[in-house]
């Protein structure tokens, strides 16, 4: 009887084998669904781009806001309600779900914290509404056994998850097996509360007051940091940057003591979303390598805003929210001088009524040469976006920033501050090098400095369309970015 070779195991080819694994994202608002801001646009397109991988398997959890349109909510799925502790209380919660561009969303509902009018944020009571938010998600996550590999929670609406998941879930084996991540988009925003609300409102039990009070206060964003796994930023400098007073808020010595868990990584952009080649609110389409169609755009919103159609001067734009920490001091120092050159000046934002009032004056005041729309408009930024040449971002502190990559991707060339990610996304122009200008001191005469150096390329039109297909081609993308989160997953 022939004996059957059995090859030996040592020669059999090996195979690589990619760890399936479950990532859950909890956070306050994600585009399409819900968005004020940079959040919306990071929870909405980064777990898009981690579904593409087939090892990934990623879900959203989201509050059901009433303002979420009509359009998606028709769509949703009811799966089951349940009471939620909140303090004393006792509170329902429903959870809906739907499936968009691969991602698993699912909201949870309860009207009495979610259905208001108006903004989603600066509520009275913020605190028990993402209290309620962070509880019925750790219930939600038990009672569809949907139990993830890691949890990435979001800024401190879903601080209380991390406290709660590691100092009240940990007793069951499912929860204890969850790694978390929590990510902080905006430390000046830490959740703070009187220590009144300790136990009547969170809940929490005496022996975890060590982590969650400072400063006499409950502070729900130090007690994630002290408790979860991994620290995350939305840009490697910002990870630096946080670990000093003057951009820690007050929490810089406890970045520092929990420095060997912080990581930084720079957000992208939804590349398909912010595409002029494809952008429906724009006034005619173009791409890197045909940009007649800005030529029109910036004629187009020229006429708009009551400017001089030129297509020989520089439009520079401001679009942000008018607040002190976007650098709108330094604007308002040089925004005179600025306009006494042969420039055209807009500026679209709401923030502080003082900023309001004095870019309302400047516009008044230069006619044809300033516009100031005093307001949040998506669809009017998109054609400012096309239509200018030249975008300004003086942040004196920001922990990312999107606009700077939006211009960027309309060809619009940025000039920014060296600060948290505006200093890792923009690199300053070198000869054929660098997609941008930049400076580092927070004061207005560098700002306008590297302005006038911006204005004098753009008079030099071959290395000005040079430098505007450099900007334009820079990756902004998710993809690269989305690998180090993976990456940090597997960490």
């Amino acid at each position: 009887m022939a004996t059957k070779k059995v090859q030996s195991e040592s020669k059999l080819p090996k195979i690589t084998v990619k760890e399936y694994k479950k990532i859950i994202f909890l956070g306050s608002e994600a585009a399409p669904f819900i968005a004020t801001g940079g959040l919306a646009d990071v929870l909405g397109s980064l777990p898009k781009e981690l579904a593409k991988k087939d090892n990934l398997d990623i879900s959203v959890i989201l509050p059901l806001y009433s303002n979420i349109s009509e359009e998606y909510r028709k769509k949703f799925k009811f799966l089951t309600n349940f009471s939620v502790s909140v303090g004393w209380r006792l509170q329902y919660a429903g959870v809906f779900f739907y499936e968009h561009e691969k991602v698993k969303f699912y909201f949870i509902d309860n009207e009495y914290y979610f259905k208001r009018e108006g903004n989603i944020y600066g509520f009275y009571d913020d605190g028990e509404r993402f209290a309620f938010f962070s509880r019925a998600a750790l219930d939600a996550i038990a009672r569809l056994n949907i139990y993830p590999d890691v949890i990435n929670c979001n800024d401190w609406q879903t601080a209380a998850f991390v406290i709660y998941l590691k100092g009240m879930y940990y007793g069951d084996d499912n929860f204890r097996k969850i790694k978390t991540v929590f990510t902080i988009h905006n430390i000046e925003y830490q959740g703070k509360f009187g220590m009144e609300t300790y136990a009547d409102l969170f809940g929490f039990p005496e022996s975890l007051s060590s982590y969650i009070e400072y400063d006499g206060l409950v502070n729900l964003m130090k007690g994630a940091i002290e408790m979860t796994d991994i620290v995350s930023t939305v840009s490697p400098t910002y990870a630096q940057e946080i670990k000093y007073p003057f951009f820690a808020h007050g929490l810089d010595n406890i970045i520092r003591r929990n420095e060997s868990k912080l990581r930084g990584i720079l957000n992208g952009i939804d590349v398909d979303y912010y595409n002029p080649k494809t952008d429906k609110r724009i006034f005619k389409n173009y791409s890197a390598t045909d940009l007649a169609g800005k030529e029109v755009c910036k004629a187009e919103l020229q006429k708009m805003l009551g400017l001089p159609e030129r297509k020989d001067v520089p439009i520079i734009a401001v679009i942000s929210r008018l607040v002190s920490h976007k650098g709108l001091d330094l604007i308002k120092e040089v925004a005179e001088r600025l306009l006494s050159e042969d420039v055209q000046l807009v500026i679209l934002g709401k923030g502080e009524i003082g900023y309001e009032n004095y870019f309302r004056y400047v516009a008044e005041s230069y006619k044809g040469k300033c516009a100031a729309i005093i307001a949040y408009n998506q669809d009017l930024s998109r054609k400012i976006y096309s239509g200018a040449d030249i975008f300004l971002m003086p942040s004196k502190s920001e922990p990312c920033g999107l606009s700077q990559m939006i211009a960027s991707r309309y060809g619009t060339v940025p000039i920014v501050r060296e600060t948290g990610g505006l200093n890792d996304s923009i690199k300053a122009v070198v000869g054929d090098k660098g997609n941008g200008f930049t400076f580092h001191d927070y004061n207005p005469s560098d700002m306008l400095f590297v302005i006038k150096q911006a204005i004098s390329l753009y008079y030099n039109k071959d290395e000005w369309n040079k430098l505007v297909l450099r900007v334009m081609k820079t990756d902004f993308s998710w993809k690269k970015q989305a690998e180090k989160y993976e990456q940090m997953y597997n960490d």
